[in-house]
């Protein structure tokens, strides 16, 4: 059986005042407030001149300061829009009321009825008339000059980070203003949004370790999605020619400053295109969820170069982004050709001796157990993929590590396959589709030597063949990290900075931790 927390001392004072606002009558925990407006738009009908009373208003919002000055008393209340600040005056408000006003914290959310006036200042304030209280907070807030610095308490405890930590709540909304472009830009071109299962009898569409669950009714194993693209293919078979899903995809793997296990994703597929259709959406995409970002910073973005900061750099987000070739960059950072096994074995040894590549890796491939185009692979995302600034289409990669993807036609060896690289970090993955049905049940059968299972596409899905043996259509597929591209477009260099609620563990198993390491 759980045990109820311990009330400490502050706890005990804000419930002392909580029993005495029910002795005067009200409602600690408030009931439905109408009428009242945002308090940017009450600031708007302060008038210029000091000393007036304005407009009659209705706000509500959370404490955030207050202050004494005689039988004055001054109180800063925010909302979602802003701060204002409150005067009460004891000359002015019935003697229940001011003793009402006795009983608030920081953190207590009031609504206030009151008049618009400007202090002798230039302070926009409201002289309040009549107090209502919406919810008694029992809990002690920050301190004011030095607040939370835990990051890891402030992640856990998001709501405190919202209300105390300035830019936290502005940068997580601006998350939803750049989804709300995404879609938008879809939804000019004609793409129907569609919503897929979550849990999969077969963790099939990219390489990763999935999670695992058990269905009870069913008495199956299931796995929680690790992709999109196999239901939405099978939508496009449907007729559905423009398709897109934005949806939280997981994956059982590593936690670091570009990585949660639960992540948000959109995979976009377009009936009668190609990668390089994919990639003139990827532009689209970027470039007007930049514009958001920018516009919300007060820039004017008509006609102007679409550049936001990133740390003491800059990106440049203007469309056409560079194209390059998988190959002509491999040459330039591995300083020798991806189709020279030789020359590309040496260049793993050296990234090996520099600690780049694991050493159980380097035993397989000098056994002769690795596949050459795993080692191409891995050579690249060790001396290529960090050096990558961008925005950079890499273009044509290694068909034999593309099963999902169409060959060229002019060189079977190359898969018609781009990732967007920005700043060493991969940002969309795109496909000209493979719509074989013969060719692809025959990749989902090929394990490459050295590739592990979890890095591995080759997973057979029955249903999925199925349906591509009923025909569908040529086509380009996309894949962008909506985390990510939040990450870059608001100049946030932890994934944990833009998602609302990151993944952490538990407190009480972080605090056993912490116990049993101060016992060793």
């Amino acid at each position: 059986m759980a045990t109820p927390q311990k009330i400490d001392r502050f706890e005990k004072a804000r419930l002392e005042k909580l029993n005495k606002i029910v002795e005067l009558g009200h409602d600690p925990f408030g009931q439905r407030f109408d009428g009242h407006i945002s308090i940017s738009a009450a600031r708007q009908e302060c008038p210029e001149e000091s000393g007036v009373n304005g407009e009659k208003v209705r706000v509500a919002g959370r404490i955030v300061l207050r202050r004494k000055a005689g039988k004055l008393r001054f109180f800063d209340i925010k909302d979602s829009s802003g701060k204002i600040q409150l005067l009460f005056s004891r000359g002015d408000l019935s003697p229940e009321q001011w003793e009402l006003m006795g009983q608030l914290d920081l953190g207590d959310l009031i609504g206030i009825d009151g008049s618009m006036r400007r202090t002798d200042s230039g302070e926009v304030s409201i002289w309040v008339e009549e107090l209502t209280v919406l919810c008694k907070s029992l809990t002690q807030p920050p301190e004011k000059h030095h607040g939370v610095t835990d990051v890891e308490t402030l992640l856990r405890h998001r709501e405190l980070d919202l209300i105390y930590t300035e830019g936290v709540r502005d940068k997580l909304v601006l998350r939803s203003q750049i989804i709300n472009s995404v879609r938008s830009t879809l939804g000019q071109q004609q793409f129907t949004e569609v919503e897929t299962p979550v849990l999969h009898a077969i963790a099939g569409g990219a390489a990763a370790r999935p999670f695992t669950t058990h269905h009870n009714a069913l008495d199956i194993d299931l796995y929680l999605r690790i992709a999109l693209e196999l239901h939405l293919k099978r939508l496009m078979v449907g007729g559905i020619e423009r398709v897109y899903e934005i949806g939280r995809v997981f994956r059982n793997e590593g936690i670091d400053a570009t990585h949660n296990p639960e992540f948000t994703m959109i995979e976009i597929y377009q009936a009668y295109g190609n990668y390089e259709s994919m990639m003139d959406l990827t532009e689209a995409i970027i470039a007007d969820a930049a514009r958001v970002v920018l516009k919300a910073s007060g820039t004017d973005v008509e006609n102007e170069r679409l550049v936001l900061p990133w740390g003491d750099k800059s990106i440049d987000f203007t469309p056409p982004f560079q194209r390059k070739t998988y190959a002509e960059l491999f040459e330039q950072h591995a300083g020798c050709s991806m189709s020279d096994a030789e020359a590309v074995q040496k260049k793993a040894q050296e990234l090996g001796a520099q600690g780049q590549i694991k050493p159980e890796f380097l035993a397989q491939m000098e056994s002769g157990h690795i596949h050459p185009d795993v080692i191409v692979s891995e050579v690249f995302e060790a001396c290529v993929e960090d050096a990558l600034e961008g925005p950079v289409f890499v273009i044509d990669y290694p068909a034999s590590i593309c099963p999902l993807t169409k060959r060229k036609q002019s060189d079977p060896q190359i898969a018609e396959r781009f990732e967007l690289f920005v700043h060493g970090m991969e940002l969309a993955n795109a496909y000209t589709e493979l719509n074989d049905p013969k060719l692809q049940e025959q990749l989902f059968l090929t394990q490459l030597e050295g590739l592990s299972e979890e890095d591995s596409m080759a997973k057979m899905d029955h249903d999925f063949i199925s349906a591509l043996k009923v025909g569908m259509p040529p086509a380009g597929g996309l894949g962008i990290g909506i985390d990510r591209l939040v990450m870059l477009l608001t100049n946030s260099h932890s994934i944990r900075d833009i998602i609302f609620f990151p993944l952490l563990r538990p407190e009480t198993v972080a605090n056993k931790e912490d116990t049993t390491k101060g016992e060793e």
